[in-house]
């Protein structure tokens, strides 16, 4: 009862302190869980923690043992605990002791193909390490390590590591891709990396279809579909073959002082990927990955438009991710859409993008009502803050050598395909370096619009780059730069609003405006004359687009 009372507590904290920060602004309320005190320990079920035992019985016995008396702790004392693929219960609280780990094993056949979703898509994949499905109150907890033994599973670029590294991979079996510059640990897990649309579940396929490649279809090492009042708090989650933690149409999910590891090369190997989930609370956590950190996701293409679920009412707060694609991530797989997102108190150390807002056509969806505040970044390769409708599922940030083309600017009709970016409010950011300060590129048949960044101060090589943008308000706004040629570029956008922007004294060019649709920019409280050049008028904008007072 103190336990339940406790949590109930945690909840009334969570509605005070979030009304401070978004002053005016209704928040969620997150449901907490509550279990019993009856404990039963793995090792009455058997289990040994030699690391050499499959446990696999052991532990879904004692959980299913638990579950059926009515609920309660099932604990995993110290020790190395192998074992296959666990799924939890219905009020069943996991609870790992600090010297515990729990080590999945590299056998792939203990991880049969079942049916699920990946990237938004059904799907079949290996069956995941850690699993409940249609479950309430749950809860994985305690100060120990869950080890997803990840390394077994994915395939790595040469480019991405030392090169002691790249011949340990290749002394370690496996094979490489014709051009030697990717390892695959099996021969099904290239074979997979050739197939066309490896594991989706379409034109009448079934998981039977998949065998022969079987190893490539990483699994997520977490996965919580349809689960209502979930915590997972204290432990460590690392070393995930794809996605470290993936709920799906879960609500009421806290996730609290967690520690969620990727080596910085893991191809996918995201923290959290929220997906088409509501009321969710992310805080106290730290995340250090090879893919985006924290994610929001909500279905792919017309499956996650068919679905119709957006994520929503979601608080993430006083977390830290160091080493991910993205710091905070909305995208690329919206289609279900996301609303009512809150993010403050958060640092983001050497992330290759800080906030990083993605999509592309064919997603559809509707991103609104995004609120972020309070965020500290320092050492950010690409963008600090990042708004992008071009997303092309490649890396934020290009390899040495790797050559990209800017993609080809056209007009394409408004359907249901169409992604939607609007109404984001971002203040009070402090990033000390970054490759640029803001990137915004929207579509030029469906801009992004409604965006108000207000008291920043950032650090970077290059300014502003803003195209295919309408109703972007900029207010205090403290920019250094080093690339001074220009300090902000406008195209192809309207209603653009800059208020007390202040930048290096002697810079090249403040403004390079373009675009014949580039209109109503609005610059006030600026001091235009410390520039050596104000304004540089291209490719069809004039000098009637911008007003300055």
């Amino acid at each position: 009862m103190n336990k339940i009372l406790k949590l109930s507590f945690g909840l009334l904290a969570i509605s005070n302190c979030a009304l401070a920060q978004f002053p005016g602004i209704s928040l969620p309320k997150v449901k907490q869980v509550g279990f019993k005190t009856d404990t039963i320990n793995i090792t009455q079920y058997k289990a040994k923690g030699d690391g050499i035992t499959l446990n696999t019985i052991s532990i879904n016995d004692a959980i299913t043992a638990c579950s059926e008396k009515g609920g309660g702790v099932v604990l995993v004392p110290g020790g190395v605990w192998l074992t296959g693929p666990v799924e939890l219960k219905s009020n069943v609280n996991l609870h790992l002791e600090r010297d515990a780990v729990l080590l999945f094993t590299k056998d792939f056949t203990q991880y049969p193909i079942v049916e699920g979703t990946y990237e938004g898509q059904p799907a079949g994949r290996c069956k995941s390490p850690i699993s409940g499905k249609d479950l309430q109150n749950i809860a994985i907890t305690g100060s120990g390590i869950i080890d997803g033994n990840g390394d077994a599973w994915r395939m790595v670029k040469k480019d991405k590591l030392t090169e002691t590294q790249w011949q340990d991979k290749i002394a370690s079996g496996g094979l490489l891709s014709a051009d030697k510059k990717t390892w695959y640990p099996s021969e099904k897990s290239f074979k997979g990396a050739q197939a066309k649309d490896p594991g989706v579940l379409k034109d009448g396929r079934t998981i039977k279809d998949f065998e022969e490649y079987k190893d490539f279809l990483r699994p997520n090492m977490v996965v919580l579909n349809n689960c209502k009042r979930v915590l997972l708090e204290g432990v460590t989650f690392q070393n995930s073959p794809a996605w470290n933690l993936h709920p799906f149409l879960c609500s009421d999910l806290t996730l609290r002082g967690v520690n969620v590891k990727n080596p910085w090369y893991a191809q996918n190997g995201d923290g959290i990927d929220l997906e088409s989930s509501t009321n969710t609370l992310i805080e106290n956590s730290t995340f250090d990955v090879g893919d985006d950190g924290i994610c929001i996701k909500s279905g792919r293409d017309e499956a996650g438009r068919k679905l119709g679920k957006p994520t929503e009412n979601v608080i993430v707060r006083n977390c830290v991710v160091y080493h991910a694609h993205g710091g905070f991530v909305i995208g690329s797989e919206m289609s279900g859409g996301a609303k009512n997102i809150f993010v403050y108190n958060c640092s983001f150390i050497g992330t290759d993008v800080g906030l990083r807002f993605k999509t592309t056509r064919g997603r559809g969806g509707v991103v609104q009502n995004i609120y972020v505040t309070n965020i500290n970044m320092k050492d950010i390769l690409g963008e600090a803050i990042l708004f992008d409708m071009y997303y092309s599922a490649k890396d934020p940030v290009p390899l040495a050598g790797e050559k990209r083309e800017a993609p080809k600017v056209e007009i394409l009709p408004v359907t249901a395909a169409t992604p939607q970016f609007k109404d984001f409010h971002v203040s009070n950011i402090v990033c000390n370096g970054a490759g640029t300060a803001l990137f915004i590129r929207g579509l030029p048949e469906m801009n992004i619009s409604g965006v108000y960044l207000n008291d920043m101060v950032i650090q970077a090589k290059k300014g502003i780059v803003c195209t295919e943008a309408t109703g972007i308000y900029i207010k205090n706004l403290k920019l250094v730069t080093s690339d001074t040629n220009p300090v902000i570029s406008i195209d192809n956008s309207n209603s653009i609003n800059l208020d007390n922007v202040t930048y290096n004294t002697g810079s090249e060019l403040l403004f390079k405006i373009s675009g014949a649709k580039t209109d109503d920019i609005s610059v006030k409280n600026t001091d235009t004359k410390q520039a050596k050049n104000k304004i540089e008028f291209k490719d069809g904008a004039t000098a009637k687009s911008i007003v300055i007072k």
